[in-house]
């Protein structure tokens, strides 16, 4: 299991962090994107998108649950999981098959799922650090 850990101080550079990243994700990866209200999950998965080629407004999908996006040659599921009460939810709206699918998935709010997370995915917790740094930590886990 490797770690990587990243400190930035503004938005942009969090999502510089996003882009970085982005440039070695491979389709069927999983990312599930940690950290408290407000602390920047959408800002990393908005440097991440635009990475991958996405070019409409990417935001959280906090209401739909889920947002898919085609990139350049891949397409991106991104979840927001706050408002899920019990992992069996999921199951109405495909979360096993997106989650199993060639594209890749962002997932904010991943402790929601519960057992649904694969065991082999990139978790990022995003912390704060003052006003505007942030402290970023990549955790790869494999089966």
């Amino acid at each position: 299991m490797s770690v990587r850990e990243f400190v930035t101080e503004s938005e942009q550079e969090t999502r510089e962090v996003a882009v970085s990243l982005a440039k070695k994700l491979l389709p069927g990866h999983v990312l599930c994107l940690r950290g408290e209200l407000g602390v920047g999950k959408t800002v990393f998965a908005q440097g991440l998108c635009a990475q991958l080629g996405i070019r409409e407004p990417v935001s959280s999908p906090t209401f739909t649950l889920v947002n898919e996006y085609e990139g350049e040659g891949c397409r991106v599921f991104h979840f927001d999981l706050y408002r899920i009460e019990e992992p069996e939810e999921l199951y109405e709206i495909g979360f096993e098959e997106m989650i199993s699918s060639d594209a890749i998935v962002l997932i904010e709010w991943p402790e929601q799922a519960g057992e649904l997370l694969p065991s082999a995915r990139l978790d990022i917790t995003i912390e704060r650090m003052g006003e505007n740094g942030r402290r970023i930590v990549m955790e790869e886990r494999t089966i």
